[in-house]
């Protein structure tokens, strides 16, 4: 069965117990991908105007972050909250996200996890060097191939 980027989304989704919706980004705003955590869901926006691998990467990144439990650094310009978020209100948005920030160990980290779900989904095998809770939920998401899809995300 090819790897679907959506399915694993759902997988992981399901065994944390909390939705993950896909939404793309349009506006060309600089920004390619953005996970927002609110109370009831996570949210991965990404580029729309890109390529479908590209959005693939940008897609297993922002999850990468979630399966490493990062945390999103809120947006601070209201007019930002506004463009992402336009349904909701931004108070509500900030109280939500406000956390620290991503450090570069962490955008790192999330890098190398997308590129080695990526690498296991196309070429069959993962060698990774970590180990530990974030080895056994990369390999925890990535054992949906014999599952049945869960809800649409």
């Amino acid at each position: 069965m090819p790897f679907d980027v959506r399915r694993l989304c759902a997988v992981v989704a399901e065994q944390r117990g909390r939705p993950i919706h896909l939404r793309p980004l349009t506006g060309g705003a600089g920004v390619y991908g953005l996970w927002v955590a609110t109370e009831s869901a996570d949210v991965i926006f990404y580029e729309q105007a890109t390529t479908m691998p590209h959005q693939e990467h940008i897609i297993l990144h922002e999850l990468s972050h979630i399966l490493c439990d990062h945390y999103r650094v809120p947006q601070s310009a209201e007019e930002d909250t506004r463009w992402l978020l336009p349904h909701l209100d931004p108070e509500m948005v900030r109280r939500v996200l406000r956390r620290s920030g991503y450090s570069a160990v962490e955008e790192q980290e999330a890098e190398l996890l997308a590129s080695l779900i990526w690498q296991r989904a196309h070429a069959g095998s993962v060698t990774s060097t970590r180990g530990g809770a974030i080895s056994e939920r990369l390999q925890a998401a990535l054992e949906w191939s014999e599952q049945p899809p869960g809800p649409e995300t």
